[in-house]
Protein backbone atom coordinates (compact mmCIF):
# COMPACT_ATOMS: atom_id res chain seq x y z
CA UNK A 1 0.00 0.00 0.00
CA UNK A 2 1.53 3.53 -1.30
CA UNK A 3 0.80 6.54 1.29
CA UNK A 4 0.38 9.37 -0.64
CA UNK A 5 0.10 12.81 1.49
CA UNK A 6 -1.59 16.05 -0.10
CA UNK A 7 -0.41 19.06 0.94
CA UNK A 8 -2.80 21.65 -0.61
CA UNK A 9 -6.25 20.59 -2.22
CA UNK A 10 -5.89 18.77 -5.67
CA UNK A 11 -8.40 18.38 -7.84
CA UNK A 12 -10.21 14.59 -7.05
CA UNK A 13 -10.23 14.27 -10.95
CA UNK A 14 -6.61 13.39 -10.61
CA UNK A 15 -6.90 11.96 -6.76
CA UNK A 16 -9.44 9.25 -7.83
CA UNK A 17 -6.51 7.90 -10.37
CA UNK A 18 -4.82 6.61 -7.51
CA UNK A 19 -6.23 3.02 -7.22
CA UNK A 20 -8.12 2.68 -3.88
CA UNK A 21 -7.02 -0.98 -3.30
CA UNK A 22 -3.58 0.25 -3.35
CA UNK A 23 -3.31 3.86 -2.16
CA UNK A 24 -3.82 5.62 0.59
CA UNK A 25 -4.70 9.32 0.03
CA UNK A 26 -4.68 11.92 3.37
CA UNK A 27 -3.29 15.28 4.13
CA UNK A 28 -1.81 14.24 7.38
CA UNK A 29 -0.27 10.82 7.11
CA UNK A 30 2.92 9.35 8.67
CA UNK A 31 5.28 8.20 6.29
CA UNK A 32 4.54 8.99 2.89
CA UNK A 33 5.56 7.47 -0.05
CA UNK A 34 5.09 10.87 -2.32
CA UNK A 35 3.94 14.11 -1.61
CA UNK A 36 1.42 15.78 -4.39
CA UNK A 37 0.94 19.87 -3.67
CA UNK A 38 0.69 22.99 -5.42
CA UNK A 39 1.91 26.01 -3.68
CA UNK A 40 2.64 24.67 0.07
CA UNK A 41 6.02 25.69 0.91
CA UNK A 42 8.27 22.80 1.80
CA UNK A 43 11.38 25.05 2.45
CA UNK A 44 11.29 24.82 6.44
CA UNK A 45 9.54 20.88 6.57
CA UNK A 46 11.43 18.02 7.75
CA UNK A 47 11.58 15.38 4.55
CA UNK A 48 10.73 11.64 6.22
CA UNK A 49 12.81 8.99 5.23
CA UNK A 50 9.87 6.88 2.89
CA UNK A 51 9.46 10.02 1.02
CA UNK A 52 10.28 8.94 -2.91
CA UNK A 53 8.74 11.75 -4.67
CA UNK A 54 7.45 14.71 -4.90
CA UNK A 55 4.78 16.11 -7.37
CA UNK A 56 4.02 19.97 -7.84
CA UNK A 57 1.07 20.28 -9.79
CA UNK A 58 1.84 23.14 -11.49
CA UNK A 59 5.34 24.34 -13.50
CA UNK A 60 6.95 26.28 -10.99
CA UNK A 61 8.91 24.31 -8.06
CA UNK A 62 10.82 27.30 -6.03
CA UNK A 63 7.90 26.24 -3.01
CA UNK A 64 10.30 22.65 -2.93
CA UNK A 65 13.55 22.18 -1.57
CA UNK A 66 14.56 20.57 -5.18
CA UNK A 67 17.92 20.28 -3.56
CA UNK A 68 17.49 18.95 -0.31
CA UNK A 69 15.04 16.26 -2.42
CA UNK A 70 17.91 15.38 -4.82
CA UNK A 71 20.56 14.68 -2.26
CA UNK A 72 18.12 12.05 -0.58
CA UNK A 73 17.03 10.09 -3.76
CA UNK A 74 13.67 11.80 -3.59
CA UNK A 75 12.68 12.65 -7.73
CA UNK A 76 10.74 15.95 -8.11
CA UNK A 77 8.06 16.21 -10.63
CA UNK A 78 6.23 19.10 -12.23
CA UNK A 79 3.17 19.38 -14.78
CA UNK A 80 4.78 21.43 -17.83
CA UNK A 81 1.80 22.07 -20.09
CA UNK A 82 -0.56 20.65 -18.04
CA UNK A 83 -2.27 24.89 -17.87
CA UNK A 84 -0.95 26.15 -20.91
CA UNK A 85 -4.06 27.09 -22.28
CA UNK A 86 -5.05 29.18 -19.26
CA UNK A 87 -2.26 30.73 -19.37
CA UNK A 88 -2.58 31.49 -23.08
CA UNK A 89 -6.02 32.63 -22.67
CA UNK A 90 -4.74 35.32 -19.91
CA UNK A 91 -1.66 36.59 -21.95
CA UNK A 92 -4.56 37.54 -25.11
CA UNK A 93 -6.88 38.61 -22.62
CA UNK A 94 -3.80 41.02 -21.20
CA UNK A 95 -3.15 42.26 -25.35
CA UNK A 96 -6.76 43.28 -25.33
CA UNK A 97 -6.75 45.10 -22.02
CA UNK A 98 -3.47 46.64 -22.77
CA UNK A 99 -4.97 47.65 -26.14
CA UNK A 100 -8.20 48.72 -24.86
CA UNK A 101 -8.34 50.27 -21.58
CA UNK A 102 -11.14 47.74 -20.59
CA UNK A 103 -10.33 47.91 -16.60
CA UNK A 104 -9.98 52.26 -16.75
CA UNK A 105 -13.68 52.39 -18.56
CA UNK A 106 -15.47 49.89 -16.49
CA UNK A 107 -13.98 52.04 -13.27
CA UNK A 108 -15.39 54.97 -15.09
CA UNK A 109 -18.75 53.70 -15.95
CA UNK A 110 -19.21 52.90 -12.36
CA UNK A 111 -18.85 56.69 -11.53
CA UNK A 112 -22.06 57.31 -13.46
CA UNK A 113 -24.11 55.33 -10.47
CA UNK A 114 -26.70 57.72 -9.45
CA UNK A 115 -27.21 59.57 -12.43
CA UNK A 116 -30.76 57.81 -13.80
CA UNK A 117 -31.56 58.47 -17.02
CA UNK A 118 -28.69 60.63 -17.89
CA UNK A 119 -26.64 57.35 -18.15
CA UNK A 120 -26.82 56.84 -21.78
CA UNK A 121 -25.82 60.43 -22.80
CA UNK A 122 -22.73 60.32 -20.58
CA UNK A 123 -21.71 57.04 -22.00
CA UNK A 124 -21.59 58.44 -25.27
CA UNK A 125 -19.71 61.68 -24.27
CA UNK A 126 -17.06 60.10 -21.99
CA UNK A 127 -16.32 56.79 -23.99
CA UNK A 128 -13.63 58.97 -26.10
CA UNK A 129 -11.32 59.36 -23.25
CA UNK A 130 -11.10 55.52 -23.23
CA UNK A 131 -10.49 54.96 -27.37
CA UNK A 132 -7.90 52.17 -28.17
CA UNK A 133 -6.52 50.19 -30.86
CA UNK A 134 -7.61 46.91 -32.60
CA UNK A 135 -4.74 43.72 -32.07
CA UNK A 136 -5.24 42.85 -35.35
CA UNK A 137 -2.12 43.83 -37.69
CA UNK A 138 -0.43 44.62 -34.90
CA UNK A 139 3.16 43.02 -34.15
CA UNK A 140 3.43 40.40 -30.90
CA UNK A 141 7.05 39.14 -30.06
CA UNK A 142 6.85 35.79 -28.62
CA UNK A 143 10.97 35.10 -26.43
CA UNK A 144 10.09 31.48 -25.18
CA UNK A 145 8.03 28.50 -27.59
CA UNK A 146 7.75 26.24 -25.01
CA UNK A 147 4.04 24.77 -24.45
CA UNK A 148 2.82 28.14 -23.60
CA UNK A 149 4.65 30.20 -25.89
CA UNK A 150 3.80 28.21 -29.27
CA UNK A 151 0.07 28.22 -28.04
CA UNK A 152 0.26 32.36 -27.50
CA UNK A 153 2.05 32.41 -30.77
CA UNK A 154 -0.88 30.61 -32.38
CA UNK A 155 -3.25 32.42 -31.06
CA UNK A 156 -2.20 35.31 -31.93
CA UNK A 157 -1.21 34.60 -35.29
CA UNK A 158 -5.11 33.07 -35.97
CA UNK A 159 -6.32 36.84 -34.81
CA UNK A 160 -4.42 37.94 -37.22
CA UNK A 161 -1.65 39.40 -35.83
CA UNK A 162 2.39 39.33 -37.46
CA UNK A 163 4.02 37.30 -34.76
CA UNK A 164 7.85 36.73 -34.49
CA UNK A 165 9.42 34.45 -31.84
CA UNK A 166 12.75 34.18 -30.07
CA UNK A 167 14.21 31.09 -28.22
CA UNK A 168 17.51 29.46 -28.62
CA UNK A 169 16.42 26.09 -26.41
CA UNK A 170 13.23 25.43 -28.56
CA UNK A 171 12.52 21.70 -28.68
CA UNK A 172 11.39 19.74 -31.61
CA UNK A 173 8.24 18.96 -30.09
CA UNK A 174 7.50 22.52 -29.78
CA UNK A 175 8.75 23.68 -33.15
CA UNK A 176 6.51 20.88 -35.01
CA UNK A 177 3.57 22.50 -33.13
CA UNK A 178 4.27 25.93 -34.16
CA UNK A 179 2.06 27.37 -36.90
CA UNK A 180 3.85 28.29 -40.38
CA UNK A 181 2.67 31.80 -39.94
CA UNK A 182 5.22 32.71 -37.47
CA UNK A 183 8.22 34.12 -38.09
CA UNK A 184 11.26 32.59 -35.82
CA UNK A 185 14.17 35.35 -35.79
CA UNK A 186 17.79 33.93 -34.63
CA UNK A 187 18.47 37.30 -32.57
CA UNK A 188 16.73 39.25 -29.73
CA UNK A 189 17.49 42.36 -30.62
CA UNK A 190 15.77 41.92 -34.17
CA UNK A 191 12.78 40.61 -32.07
CA UNK A 192 12.53 43.33 -29.92
CA UNK A 193 12.83 46.07 -32.68
CA UNK A 194 9.63 45.45 -34.58
CA UNK A 195 7.13 44.39 -31.43
CA UNK A 196 4.02 46.80 -30.57
CA UNK A 197 3.44 43.65 -28.08
CA UNK A 198 6.33 41.59 -25.85
CA UNK A 199 4.96 38.67 -24.31
CA UNK A 200 7.84 36.80 -22.41
CA UNK A 201 7.23 33.10 -21.57
CA UNK A 202 10.49 31.60 -20.18
CA UNK A 203 11.17 29.93 -16.46
CA UNK A 204 12.66 32.10 -13.73
CA UNK A 205 16.11 31.03 -13.50
CA UNK A 206 19.56 32.55 -12.04
CA UNK A 207 20.21 33.01 -15.82
CA UNK A 208 16.64 34.78 -16.68
CA UNK A 209 16.20 36.67 -13.60
CA UNK A 210 16.34 40.36 -14.94
CA UNK A 211 15.93 39.38 -18.21
CA UNK A 212 13.86 42.83 -19.39
CA UNK A 213 16.14 45.10 -18.49
CA UNK A 214 17.09 48.72 -19.67
CA UNK A 215 19.48 46.93 -21.92
CA UNK A 216 16.35 45.15 -23.41
CA UNK A 217 13.79 48.12 -23.22
CA UNK A 218 16.09 49.96 -25.59
CA UNK A 219 15.87 47.84 -28.26
CA UNK A 220 12.56 48.23 -28.19
CA UNK A 221 10.23 50.89 -30.07
CA UNK A 222 8.64 53.34 -27.96
CA UNK A 223 5.04 52.60 -26.67
CA UNK A 224 5.34 49.11 -26.87
CA UNK A 225 3.40 47.08 -24.38
CA UNK A 226 4.73 43.70 -22.60
CA UNK A 227 3.01 40.56 -21.08
CA UNK A 228 4.49 39.12 -18.32
CA UNK A 229 2.34 35.81 -17.93
CA UNK A 230 5.85 33.59 -16.63
CA UNK A 231 7.50 34.99 -13.02
CA UNK A 232 7.88 38.47 -11.58
CA UNK A 233 11.13 37.93 -11.29
CA UNK A 234 11.95 38.40 -14.82
CA UNK A 235 11.11 41.99 -15.28
CA UNK A 236 14.08 44.38 -13.79
CA UNK A 237 11.06 46.62 -11.81
CA UNK A 238 13.62 49.73 -11.43
CA UNK A 239 14.39 49.51 -15.21
CA UNK A 240 10.62 49.10 -16.36
CA UNK A 241 9.95 52.50 -14.04
CA UNK A 242 12.36 54.21 -15.60
CA UNK A 243 11.14 53.25 -19.30
CA UNK A 244 7.45 53.92 -18.52
CA UNK A 245 8.16 57.28 -17.42
CA UNK A 246 10.47 57.70 -20.42
CA UNK A 247 7.35 56.59 -22.70
CA UNK A 248 9.34 53.30 -23.86
CA UNK A 249 6.89 51.31 -22.18
CA UNK A 250 3.26 52.38 -22.59
CA UNK A 251 1.59 49.63 -20.61
CA UNK A 252 2.86 46.58 -18.25
CA UNK A 253 0.87 43.51 -17.82
CA UNK A 254 1.64 41.23 -15.21
CA UNK A 255 0.30 38.71 -13.35
CA UNK A 256 2.86 38.90 -10.27
CA UNK A 257 1.77 42.04 -8.71
CA UNK A 258 3.68 43.06 -5.91
CA UNK A 259 4.78 46.46 -4.21
CA UNK A 260 6.51 48.29 -6.57
CA UNK A 261 4.36 46.99 -9.40
CA UNK A 262 1.36 48.08 -7.88
CA UNK A 263 2.72 51.16 -7.34
CA UNK A 264 3.35 52.03 -10.85
CA UNK A 265 1.34 53.72 -13.41
CA UNK A 266 0.53 52.33 -17.06
CA UNK A 267 0.58 48.93 -14.96
CA UNK A 268 -2.50 46.46 -15.26
CA UNK A 269 -1.34 44.15 -12.26
CA UNK A 270 -3.68 40.23 -12.09
CA UNK A 271 -3.32 38.42 -8.89
CA UNK A 272 -1.47 35.14 -10.53
CA UNK A 273 -4.84 34.15 -12.29
CA UNK A 274 -3.15 32.75 -15.62
CA UNK A 275 -3.67 28.94 -14.41
CA UNK A 276 -6.53 29.80 -12.02
CA UNK A 277 -9.11 27.59 -14.37
CA UNK A 278 -11.55 24.70 -13.78
CA UNK A 279 -9.43 22.96 -16.55
CA UNK A 280 -6.02 23.68 -15.49
CA UNK A 281 -6.09 22.86 -11.96
CA UNK A 282 -7.55 19.51 -13.71
CA UNK A 283 -5.36 18.94 -15.99
CA UNK A 284 -1.93 19.71 -13.19
CA UNK A 285 -3.62 17.19 -10.96
CA UNK A 286 -4.07 14.40 -13.35
CA UNK A 287 -0.51 14.80 -14.60
CA UNK A 288 1.12 14.89 -11.54
CA UNK A 289 -1.21 11.54 -10.17
CA UNK A 290 -0.23 9.36 -13.39
CA UNK A 291 3.74 10.63 -13.49
CA UNK A 292 3.54 9.67 -9.21
CA UNK A 293 1.60 6.29 -10.09
CA UNK A 294 4.21 5.28 -12.92
CA UNK A 295 7.10 6.12 -10.72
CA UNK A 296 6.19 3.98 -7.53
CA UNK A 297 4.95 1.63 -9.87
CA UNK A 298 7.48 1.02 -12.47
CA UNK A 299 10.13 3.40 -11.33
CA UNK A 300 9.29 5.51 -14.97
CA UNK A 301 10.38 9.19 -14.94
CA UNK A 302 8.70 11.76 -16.79
CA UNK A 303 8.82 15.72 -16.30
CA UNK A 304 11.80 15.53 -13.53
CA UNK A 305 13.08 19.19 -12.72
CA UNK A 306 15.88 17.24 -10.85
CA UNK A 307 16.30 13.91 -12.45
CA UNK A 308 16.84 12.32 -15.98
CA UNK A 309 13.61 11.04 -17.70
CA UNK A 310 13.85 7.37 -18.18
CA UNK A 311 11.10 5.02 -19.27
CA UNK A 312 11.41 1.36 -19.62
CA UNK A 313 8.13 -1.28 -19.94
CA UNK A 314 8.84 -3.95 -17.87
CA UNK A 315 10.17 -7.00 -18.99
CA UNK A 316 8.43 -9.66 -16.31
CA UNK A 317 10.67 -9.94 -13.28
CA UNK A 318 11.54 -7.79 -10.60
CA UNK A 319 12.68 -3.87 -11.29
CA UNK A 320 16.30 -2.49 -9.70
CA UNK A 321 16.15 1.17 -9.68
CA UNK A 322 19.52 3.12 -8.57
CA UNK A 323 20.55 6.42 -8.63
CA UNK A 324 23.98 7.48 -8.48
CA UNK A 325 26.43 10.52 -9.26
CA UNK A 326 27.55 10.40 -12.78
CA UNK A 327 30.94 9.03 -12.07
CA UNK A 328 32.45 6.12 -14.46
CA UNK A 329 32.58 2.60 -13.35
CA UNK A 330 29.09 2.62 -11.65
CA UNK A 331 27.19 0.47 -14.06
CA UNK A 332 29.94 -2.18 -13.72
CA UNK A 333 30.11 -2.22 -10.24
CA UNK A 334 26.03 -2.52 -10.52
CA UNK A 335 26.72 -5.31 -12.54
CA UNK A 336 29.10 -7.37 -10.63
CA UNK A 337 27.33 -7.46 -7.11
CA UNK A 338 24.00 -8.55 -9.04
CA UNK A 339 25.76 -11.26 -11.31
CA UNK A 340 26.99 -12.05 -7.16
CA UNK A 341 24.03 -12.58 -5.87
CA UNK A 342 22.98 -15.13 -9.13
CA UNK A 343 20.36 -12.45 -11.10
CA UNK A 344 20.80 -11.98 -14.90
CA UNK A 345 19.97 -8.70 -16.20
CA UNK A 346 17.61 -8.83 -19.00
CA UNK A 347 17.20 -4.83 -19.51
CA UNK A 348 19.04 -2.18 -18.49
CA UNK A 349 18.48 1.89 -19.48
CA UNK A 350 20.90 4.32 -18.17
CA UNK A 351 19.78 7.62 -17.64
CA UNK A 352 22.07 11.01 -17.12
CA UNK A 353 20.94 14.46 -15.84
CA UNK A 354 23.73 16.68 -14.72
CA UNK A 355 25.54 15.21 -12.12
CA UNK A 356 23.14 12.15 -11.89
CA UNK A 357 22.74 9.01 -13.17
CA UNK A 358 19.56 7.18 -13.25
CA UNK A 359 19.39 3.35 -13.56
CA UNK A 360 16.38 0.64 -14.64
CA UNK A 361 17.57 -2.66 -14.36
CA UNK A 362 15.04 -5.96 -15.18
CA UNK A 363 16.39 -9.09 -13.98
CA UNK A 364 14.99 -12.67 -14.82
CA UNK A 365 14.16 -13.26 -11.05
CA UNK A 366 10.62 -12.34 -9.97
CA UNK A 367 11.60 -11.45 -6.48
CA UNK A 368 15.02 -10.01 -5.26
CA UNK A 369 16.18 -10.67 -1.47
CA UNK A 370 16.86 -6.90 0.50
CA UNK A 371 20.24 -7.87 1.10
CA UNK A 372 20.97 -7.01 -2.19
CA UNK A 373 19.65 -3.50 -1.57
CA UNK A 374 22.34 -3.26 1.27
CA UNK A 375 24.96 -4.56 -0.87
CA UNK A 376 23.96 -2.02 -3.39
CA UNK A 377 24.26 1.10 -0.79
CA UNK A 378 27.56 0.31 0.24
CA UNK A 379 28.90 1.16 -3.43
CA UNK A 380 30.58 5.04 -2.77
CA UNK A 381 28.66 6.78 -5.07
CA UNK A 382 24.89 5.40 -5.12
CA UNK A 383 22.41 7.19 -2.87
CA UNK A 384 19.14 5.33 -3.84
CA UNK A 385 18.30 1.67 -4.49
CA UNK A 386 14.23 1.04 -4.79
CA UNK A 387 13.75 -2.93 -5.60
CA UNK A 388 10.25 -3.43 -7.20
CA UNK A 389 9.79 -7.34 -6.92
CA UNK A 390 6.44 -8.69 -9.39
Amino acid sequence: MFKIQTLNKIDPDGLKLFPLDQYEIASEIPNPDAIVLRSFKMHDMELPSSLKAVARAGAGVNNIPVDKCTEKGIVVFNTPGANANGVKEAVIAGMLMASRDYIGAVNWAKTLIGEGDNVGALVEKGKNNFAGEEIKGKTLAVIGLGAIGVLVANAASALRMKVIGYDPYMSVKHALKLSREVTWVEGIQVLLSQADFVTINVPLTPETKGYLNKDKFAMMKDGVKILNFARGGLVNHADLKEAIEAGKVASYVTDFPDEDTLKMDKVISIPHLGASTKESETNCAIMAVEQVQDYLENGNIKNSVNFPAAEMERAGGARILIANRNVPNMVSQISSILAAKGHNIDHMLNRKYEEIAYNIIDVTSKSIDPSVKDELMKVDGIFMVRILNS
